[in-house]
């Protein structure tokens, strides 16, 4: 390595510059990843109708763990994508496109979870307003 390489290549030294790193890969995800920015569209969706609509306080739980959990699958996609990137680099492996499905398929099983809450917390309501 070149002694002017400014990239670190050791453990964080303070919870700031970890912190600082964490953000880094957020503003990443939001950048680099077209679903992340439709997860979190769809999270900013589900608030917005969760503040209009005036649901509780347990109700919130259950929409902001729902997000949560999408955008947590979402990021650890985003690794096995990458990752699994790295290792084959542009070569077809049965075992890299396994890590990929599975991975994807726990976004979508989140999300699908998350639709599913939403549809029962939201749904009520918005045929009450209807009626």
């Amino acid at each position: 390595m070149d002694s002017n390489d400014k990239h670190q290549v050791t453990k964080n030294r303070h919870l700031l510059q970890a912190m600082g790193h964490a953000f880094d890969g957020i503003v990443a995800m939001l950048r680099d990843e077209r679903n992340m920015r439709f997860h979190v569209l769809a999270a900013v969706l589900a608030v917005m109708v969760g503040w209009w609509l005036k649901i509780s306080t347990e109700d919130w739980l259950w929409i902001l763990l729902v997000i949560f959990l999408v955008l947590a699958a979402e990021f650890l996609n985003t690794v096995t994508e990458a990752i699994t990137d790295l290792l084959v680099g542009h070569h077809y492996d049965i075992n890299v496109k396994k890590a990929k499905d599975v991975a994807a398929g726990g976004v979508l099983l989140a999300a699908l979870f998350a639709v599913a809450v939403g549809a029962i917390i939201f749904v009520p309501r918005l045929l009450v307003l209807i009626r």
